[in-house]
């Protein structure tokens, strides 16, 4: 009894102590959020005190490391945006038609062996990516498709990042699309529907949230790549010309953490403005993929499906 007792009060002193360790993990992360959000903004602030907002939000040009320094944001958010929307159309599709592939129509081997060799491209650091589409990707389009295609560019930095994506958006939409109850699909057959419009008139519909998310998280890691975009796509800030896509794909851009590993490695006194403007630049990004974030949550709240 006594030995009984003894064991109970061991497997409870280890519980709680699994317990403080995990709130302790999420303290952690909670207060290394805040610090950084703290950081980013007394950072932003100092700057902002000598570079007006309303200058630095619609000024066309960036050079803040050459004399006349230039703080105008709207050539990185520009250039961004291109890298983004680029990435989203290779990624996006690409990722969805792998998660229904493996979802309704892999075996379990095939799916035992697939979904593995998918998430290994998750694991291989973003610099390799970027010298791959420097020395392999931008060689084979310049002499197959695109001759007059720069270097650095766009399109390169977007084909191998929509790779580097297509894991994390394949593999959430998968399991999402796997958590639709197979009642639903059994329903759709006993009415004589085909496969294939049951996976688009009930697996997607029923696995949206879950799909819109893993869109939204893939093109915010996008925003945020760096070493990639920086190999591939170069240093190059403008105000893209949307209305040019061979402006927009075949020639170099700087996007917003191009410019901040930019500023970072150049020789810039830690006081100086162009220095601080690295953080204006980087709490500008951290807003951007809040909101991706908030709406990515917002989309998951109210399009959730719930079984019983």
């Amino acid at each position: 009894m006594i030995a009984s007792i003894e064991k109970q009060r061991s497997s409870i002193i280890k519980e709680n102590s699994i317990k403080a360790i995990f709130v302790a993990c999420a303290i952690l992360s909670i207060f290394t959020t805040i610090g950084i959000v703290i950081v980013l903004f007394a950072e932003t602030t100092q700057f902002f005190q000598e570079i007006p907002l309303l200058e630095f939000l619609t000024a066309q040009k960036w050079n803040p490391t050459m004399s006349p320094a230039e703080f105008g944001i709207l050539p990185l958010i520009s250039c961004t945006l291109a890298f983004t929307l680029t990435t989203s159309l290779i990624a996006l599709p690409t990722g969805l038609l792998a998660a229904v592939y493996l979802s309704e129509y892999a075996s379990t081997r095939v799916r035992s062996i697939i979904k593995p060799a998918l998430e290994v491209l998750a694991g291989i650091p973003t610099v390799v990516y970027g010298y791959f589409a420097l020395i392999y990707v931008t060689p084979f389009l310049k002499h197959t498709i695109f001759p007059g295609i720069k270097t650095f560019n766009v399109l390169s930095a977007s084909i191998v990042v929509g790779i580097m994506i297509i894991p994390t958006i394949a593999s959430i939409s998968e399991d999402a699309m796997r958590a639709v109850p197979k009642s639903l699909r059994e329903a759709g057959f006993g009415l004589g529907v085909t496969k294939f419009q049951i996976v688009l008139t009930v697996v997607i519909p029923a696995a949206l949230s879950g799909i819109v998310s893993s869109f939204i998280l893939g093109i915010s890691r996008a925003i945020g790549e760096t070493m990639a975009v920086t190999i591939a796509a170069g240093n190059y800030p403008k105000l893209v010309n949307f209305f040019k896509p061979a402006e927009v794909f075949l020639e170099p851009i700087q996007t917003m953490t191009a410019a901040m590993v930019e500023i970072g490695m150049s020789d810039v006194s830690g006081n100086s403005i162009a220095y601080k403007s690295l953080f204006a630049v980087g709490f500008t990004l951290f807003i951007m993929t809040m909101l991706l974030n908030l709406f990515s949550q917002y989309i998951k709240s109210k399009y959730r499906e719930r079984y019983e």
